[in-house]
């Protein structure tokens, strides 16, 4: 079962601000990314047909920001999956840019994610039971260690 997903990424310069650093926002991007690639790595979309037509909308987003990240820096994206409930998933994001030595932590977010079902006539969302085809595949990550 897996309960994380790491994927490296370049900060692109239409990631920048004005200032040449990466603006905030994209940090949300590759939060999303991350998630997009972790669901891909079991066979699933975030968007799927299969097995149940379900959605994952973000129910909390945050990310706390510590060092800059700039055009061309290599960055890990490390998601690790938190929780796990009957109808939702909570991930820990760890950003670590890669171009320096040691690599550097740089951010640290949360996304928590609701599956849900959409109602074909109303439109209207509905939280739904993690389908099991999904949810025998993701586990909860062990606790980080504290580096020494």
């Amino acid at each position: 079962m897996a309960s994380e997903y790491t994927v490296i990424r370049q900060v692109e310069f239409s990631d920048t601000d004005m200032a040449g650093i990466m603006h905030f926002a994209n940090f949300f991007r590759f939060m999303e990314a991350a998630e997009h690639a972790f669901f891909r790595s079991l066979g699933f979309s975030i968007h799927s047909t299969e097995p149940e037509e379900v959605s994952w909308p973000r129910v909390h987003a945050r990310c706390d920001f510590r060092y800059p990240l700039k055009f061309e820096d290599s960055v890990e994206i490390r998601l690790l999956v938190r929780e796990k409930r009957e109808k939702s998933l909570v991930y820990s994001i760890v950003f670590r840019k890669l171009n320096e030595l040691p690599p550097r932590e740089v951010a640290r977010g949360t996304l928590a994610v609701a599956c849900v079902k959409r109602d074909r006539v109303t439109g209207k969302m509905s939280a739904v039971a993690i389908p099991k085809a999904i949810a025998v595949l993701i586990d909860v990550a062990p606790p980080e260690q504290p580096e020494s």
